[in-house]
Parts: structure tokens; sequence; C-alpha cells
């Protein structure tokens, strides 16, 4: 998470940027992201020579011997303005927009027409200062810190909430990516990928518990070129994404300009997983949705339709995650009935975690739910199994500092172990719902439908005692009130 310290420092980037002419939230974003990959690039291959240095091979070098001076760690120490202001434009930037071999590789397609909009050398001295004194280190810590300042530059643009462009927080994607266990054998898509951060906590999973993939080369090959695929309509969002992907080591995930939800995608039983928190609003051209998305459930609602698109691109067997707000579950439209009518009589609904309306805060304060499901073509579904989660680890209100309460390994762990939910009772945080009582319940979600609450009698004193209680009292104030007024007359 972003803290206060560190908002401060990218405030004062920002300021930077402003001051100096470049007043789009949008070009901010796109020439800050530039320059953190340029700084990543150096951690990684610095990560990389200390391994090998270790391990005694030669490594794998992203900046050849040619090109050491294109370094972060070189170039931020030239003390000369100019000079590193004309070796960023002219050497550095090209490089990077170049640094895929692939000229149809998507990191090419969309890095091919970034351009450096950076004024002057002072500018460029200030800014390379301040994001050197951030202090992130994803290439040694292994986190996202770059998804958590590109979210809090993101809260920045007033057009973000109008285009659903919040991101998820990246210890949902992965409590998400933790339940469904991605295999070397799966092809995953987020066909509303944003930055990439469902693709990225995949790999990061399959990279932990399958390290042996990498072993062998028909895996190893899946894994670089046919396993991630990401769909976006914003090129911002598209060049973070592919840097992003790059950054993680995936050489080359299929990244597309598309809009997923019009007859432009083809897709159809493709892929096996689909991990996605798709936009709940926003604008939609509807003439151009896809006519078999409409056959499903006839909306303009954008979640809805993105369920069906999910059911549509999943392959028999494959399996999805995605978030979805609150009304999807309890929604009594037509068009709601008709998307929970269809996971669950023709496909297999498993489970449905309620999140609190916290999570997405500061940016958002929609109550969200979690769907895991299977396609099957042909029903499936017996049991539901529903969580009520409290939290998650952070605070719930604008602020989200760590606190220590946290049900998500308690989420994981019981996911992993469902037949153990069969006995546990309506009153608990989780427990499972016949799928006849669910279809008696006009398909309904909301876990209130479902959850029990224990009323516990409270027993008060007789009204008499009560009575002599507050005449007790008030006999004690009077009391004191003369001889505070007696004081007072001294």
């Amino acid at each position: 998470m972003i803290t206060g310290e560190l908002k401060n420092k990218i405030d004062r980037i920002w300021e930077t940027f402003w001051t100096g002419g470049i007043t789009n939230p949008l070009d901010v974003i796109e020439q800050f992201t530039y320059l953190l990959f340029i700084k990543q690039l150096d951690e990684v291959e610095t990560q990389r020579e200390a391994d090998a240095a270790i391990l005694g091979y030669e490594p794998d070098r992203i900046f050849p011997d040619e090109a050491q001076e294109y370094r972060w760690s070189r170039f931020k120490n030239l003390g000369d303005a100019a000079k590193m202001y004309e070796l960023i434009q002219n050497k550095v930037f090209p490089f990077i927009k170049n640094l895929h071999n692939d000229r149809e590789s998507a990191y090419s397609r969309y890095m091919g027409n970034a351009i450096f909009k950076i004024p002057t050398p002072g500018m460029l001295s200030m800014v390379v200062d301040g994001i050197d004194g951030l202090g992130l280190d994803e290439a040694h810590d292994g986190g996202d810190s770059k998804g958590d300042l590109y979210e809090y530059l993101l809260s920045k643009v007033a057009t973000a909430g109008t285009n659903g462009q919040f991101r998820t927080p990246r210890h949902i994607i992965k409590m998400m990516v933790d339940m469904v266990q991605p295999n070397p054998g799966d092809t995953i898509i987020d066909p509303a990928m944003g930055s990439a951060g469902f693709l990225i906590e995949a790999q990061n999973y399959l990279r932990q518990h399958h390290s042996d993939l990498f072993m062998d080369d028909a895996q190893r090959e899946h894994f670089n070129n046919n396993m991630f695929y990401g769909n976006d309509m914003d090129t911002t969002m598209l060049r973070i994404g592919a840097m992003n992907m790059m950054l993680h080591g995936v050489e080359n995930p299929n990244i597309s300009y598309r809009d997923s939800l019009s007859e432009s995608n083809a897709d159809e039983e493709k892929y096996s997983l689909v991990l996605a928190n798709p936009p709940f609003k926003g604008s939609l051209n509807a003439t151009a949705v896809a006519a078999n998305l409409l056959k499903v459930t006839k909306t303009k609602k954008t979640e809805l339709l993105f369920l069906a698109l999910f059911l549509r691109i999943l392959k028999k067997g494959g399996r999805a995650a995605v978030i979805v707000p609150d009304g999807v579950l309890f929604g009594s439209s037509k068009a709601h009935k008709q998307i929970r009518k269809e996971i669950i009589e023709n496909n297999k609904l498993t489970a449905v975690v309620s999140m609190p309306s916290g999570v997405f805060k500061p940016y958002a304060g929609v109550s969200t739910a979690i769907l895991f499901f299977t396609k099957t073509g042909a029903g499936g579904t017996d049991n539901v199994w529903f969580y009520d989660m409290k939290a998650d680890g952070f605070s719930l209100d604008d602020k989200r500092q760590p606190v220590q309460e946290n049900d998500i390994p308690d989420i994981v762990a019981r996911y992993g172990n469902l037949e153990a939910e069969t006995n546990r009772k309506r009153t608990e945080q989780s427990f499972v719902v016949p799928v006849e009582e669910i279809k008696n319940n006009d398909y309904d979600l909301s876990i209130n439908k479902y959850k029990e609450f224990e009323y516990v009698p409270v027993e008060y004193p007789p009204t008499e005692e009560i009575i002599g209680k507050i005449e007790a009292l008030e006999t004690e104030i009077q009391t004191e009130l003369a001889e505070l007024k007696a004081l007072l007359k001294k």
C-alpha cells in the first residue's frame, strides 16, 4: 500500500511535471511509467548479475556491453543535466522502445509509438532524482510497488471513476489466484486487464509452485508465448501492461487493443482460466455488443455482459474467478436472473465470497463479491459455498492502514477443503447452500438471503430496580450540586 510519506514524494514529482508544462494526467502517468521502467530494468539486470556471480554463470543481459551507459545507476550520476537529457532522449528511450526482438510482440506494438515528452534537462533531472528517492525495488522484494504507485497516480485522473479504471488491490488478486491455483497447462486471460495485475500474479504463482515447468521446453514455450492473454481499450494501460509483463519475465504475452464485448472479439472456448475485475460502469456502445452475448443476457450492464463473455470464451472445464458488484447477486431484472440462471443451471457455480465495501477505498466504496465457477455446458452445481469476508488485513476506511484482522488465509484454506464445509451452520462465517434452495429463491446469491443470525436474549433488571438506580443518581447529583453552590458563595 502507498504510505503517507511515499504519497508526499509522488505528489512532489507530479508537481514537477505539472509546473514543467505536462498537465495532462495521463501524459504524466506515461512519462512517470517510462522512467520507472528504465529504473526497474537496471534493478533486474543488477539482480541477474548478482545471482550469476554466486552461481558462476554468464547472465542473460538486458543491457549489452555497448549499452551499459543506458542503465539508471549510471546516468543518474552523470552530474550534468544536459548530458543526461541528451542520453535519455536520443539513446535510452529508443533503446527501451526497441527492447523486444520480436517486432510483432505486444511490447513492440504498444511501445512503438511511445513518445518522450519531458521538455527540459532541468525537469528531467528533478524527476529522476524524485523517482530514485521513492525507495521502490520490486526486483528485490518481489512486491507490486509499481502497481500500488500506479493505483495512486490513477486516483488523480478525474475520469478514472467514469471509465472504471480502478486497480484491484494486490492482496485480493493474490487471494483469487491462490484459490484457483493456475497450472502449467492453463491458458489464462483477463479481458479487462488494466495494468495486468492478474496476469502478473498468475505467473508469480506458477514460478513459486511449478518452477519445474521451466525445465521443460514445451512448457516454457507455452509460458512465454501462449499462456497469458489480456485485452484493454486504453493504450496507456496496454503499454504499462506490456512493460509490466516484460519486467516479470514473460517474454511475449498476448496483449491486445480490443473491446472484449464487441463483435470484433471472436474468441470462443479458447481459455482454461479467466481472472478478472471487469468495469462495473462506463461508456458502452450498445450497437457494437456481440449478439451472442445479448442472447445470454439482454442488457446494457457491462458486469452482466462480461459474465456472458466469460462463459463463451472458456473451454469446457475452464474455470473463472471474477469480481462483480453486489447487484449482480440479487438484481431482480430479467437480465440479472438470466445470467445467474445460466451460471447455476448450465454450468457449475462453486463459491461466492462477499467482500466488505471498504476493499476498494479510497477510490470506490462499492460492495463487491467474487464468483468462482466452472464452464461445463451441462450443469453440475450442487452446493454453493458462501463466505462472508469481514476483514482483509487493512482498515476499511479511506486510510486503508494494516490491521490484524484478516479473513484471507481462512478463505483460501477453507476453499481448498470444501468437503469439510458441508456441516457448518449458517450462523458461521462460511457455509454451503443446496442448489435447489437457490433456485427457489430466484437464483439469489446474496449471502444475507441464506445466513442465519443467532439472537441472544438480554435480561434486564426489574423496572423498580432501574428506577431506584436513577433516583439514587439524581440524589447524588443534587448533593454534589449543593456542595458546589456552597463553595461558590465563599
